[in-house]
């Protein structure tokens, strides 16, 4: 079983962790508990959603600054969802042989060509409307 949180006795963070270290703790995790049996695409692509559904109902009918306050309030079960949504992302790159680190740099690029800065810079605007 593996002692989660710490890795060589330092306690976990962006800083300190690579996605490699965080993928081998939700694969053994998982195999423990004989999860993966249930990770189709279309099981963990919904299970994906459902814990974006689950973040985002801390935040429903509040504006701007409510939510900022929500956050604050709320910050370690807002954590909480937060790393549902991680760690089912990562088991469904797992499962289904999905490099995150190079996909998200190559989504990256693609998102530079859509939003060139000298036109986006400051907007919100989808880059169709730009």
């Amino acid at each position: 079983m593996h002692e989660f949180l710490f890795t060589k006795g330092t306690r976990m963070s962006d800083s300190n962790t690579t996605i490699e270290q965080l993928k081998t703790q939700i694969k053994d995790f998982t195999a423990e508990r004989n999860w993966q049996q249930y990770y189709s695409p279309k099981n963990l692509a919904m299970a994906i959603s459902i814990e974006a559904a689950e973040l985002m109902e801390y935040f429903r009918w509040s504006d701007s600054q409510e939510s900022q306050e929500i956050l604050k309030s709320k910050k370690e079960d807002i954590e909480d969802e937060l790393s549902d949504i991680g760690i089912t992302l990562i088991n469904f790159c797992q499962t289904n042989n999905i490099d995150l680190s190079s996909a998200m740099a190559k989504k990256m690029k693609k998102n530079a060509q859509k939003y060139p800065i000298k036109k986006c810079y400051g907007k919100a605007d989808k880059y169709t409307d730009l």
